[in-house]
């Protein structure tokens, strides 16, 4: 007999499922989550130049809240001096005071002896307010014009004393303003630092010398860039050296004579050279002293011998010259004649970004000498290291 039994399917079987349609749809749905379990941490880990653009605009953040820093504390050492000299002139004013109050005493204790006007010379001293009760004619008519003088040094000593008590007071609470701005920007470039850190130390071994590589490929770029700015500032300097010389010749031959024509000519040179040399020799002191201190680790809010902070370097350096500058690069960068980058001369200061948050001690050559941020040295770098376009402007301080 035939058997009734029905044949089994020939295709092929998957994992008891039967159909070809079904094991190609679960086949499909596995591979997509094996996808997207492995494309998940890629896509919220931030790429490397994320990285390093975010670790580079926290360091700049960095320097602008440490700039920030630094006027808040210049600020509370003004205010702190003049709440001491307010404080001093006021305990000044407290001894006038109680010297005037003890003569009226001795008015009183005469008055009291001889039995004569004694209410009024007491509740006189004993007023909160005396010129109040100075205004009734009672008490004014019967003193002698020693007495007045007395009443009247009295009067004038409190009024002065309650008005520096006063101003003591509103500087105290600038002082204490001061004081919060200070702890504000310091916490700001803590933070800021922290996040940096916390950024770099994610990095595995390789991102890190890739970050490395990426670094210096921009310190490449810059050197060109300051080789390229060296050699237009030669070119120029050429320029003017062979006009001083044409110059020179022409007023050399319009002279009588050889001679005179001769003296006319170092006359002239000596004139021109003077201002330069002054200039250039305060210049050189500065760069000399800058030179020094290469090495040094940046601290921020740091004014040296040991560490410095980009200002705290520029104003130490031009100090060493013996010019003042102020102590943040919001002031400095206004302390002296804005030349462009191309008639930079060494001794030049070169002011950073839009805040104006950073600056360098400008060195010939499209070099500067300065202190960069934070985990950084004092050293020597092209003025292109972030990108001609972050150079803010160049000031000639003397």
């Amino acid at each position: 007999m035939a058997s009734h039994r029905k044949s089994r399917p020939t295709g092929p079987r998957v994992a008891g499922i039967r159909t070809p349609a079904l094991a190609t749809a679960a086949l499909t749905s596995v591979a997509l989550l094996s996808q997207t379990a492995n494309a998940t941490p890629s896509d919220d880990r931030p790429t490397l130049e994320e990285v390093e653009k975010k670790v580079d605009d926290l360091y700049r953040q960095a320097g602008s809240a440490t700039e920030k820093y630094n006027a808040a504390k210049e600020k509370t050492s003004k205010q702190r001096k003049k709440v001491d000299t307010l404080l001093d002139d006021v305990a000044q004013r407290t001894q006038k005071l109680n010297d005037a109050r003890e003569e009226l005493g001795s008015f009183a204790s005469a008055q009291y002896r001889t039995g004569a006007s004694v209410p009024e010379t007491a509740t006189l001293l004993l007023a909160d307010s005396p010129q109040d009760y100075f205004d009734q004619n009672q008490l004014m008519n019967r003193l002698t014009g020693r007495q007045k003088t007395a009443v009247d040094d009295y009067v004038t000593q409190q009024s002065d004393t309650m008005k520096k008590r006063r101003e003591a007071t509103e500087s105290l609470e600038t002082l204490t303003d001061s004081q919060k701005d200070l702890k504000t920007a310091k916490a700001t470039v803590q933070k800021k630092l922290a996040t940096a850190r916390e950024l770099l130390s994610e990095l595995t071994a390789e991102e890190k010398a890739r970050l490395a590589a990426i670094e210096k490929k921009k310190q490449q770029e810059a050197a060109r860039k300051a080789a390229e700015l060296a050699k237009q500032q030669a070119a120029q300097e050429e320029a003017e050296r062979k006009r001083r010389e044409e110059a020179a010749e022409q007023e050399s031959g319009s002279g009588s004579s050889g001679s005179s024509g001769g003296t006319g000519t170092g006359t002239s040179e000596s004139g021109s050279s003077t201002p330069g040399t002054s200039t250039g020799t305060k210049a050189e002191k500065a760069i000399a002293f800058a030179r020094a201190q290469i090495g040094k680790p940046y601290v921020w809010g740091a004014t040296g011998p040991g560490s410095y902070d980009c200002s705290g370097l520029t104003q130490a350096a031009w100090k060493a010259a013996g010019v003042t500058l102020p102590r943040v690069t919001y002031d400095q960068v206004n302390a002296g004649t804005t030349v462009s980058v191309s008639q930079a001369q060494p001794g030049d200061l070169v002011f950073f970004y839009d805040d104006i948050s950073h600056v360098g001690l400008y060195i010939g050559d499209g070099m500067m000498i300065h202190a960069p941020k934070p985990g950084a040295y004092v050293r020597e770098e092209s003025i292109f290291y972030d990108g001609e376009s972050s150079i803010y402007s160049v000031v000639r301080p003397a």
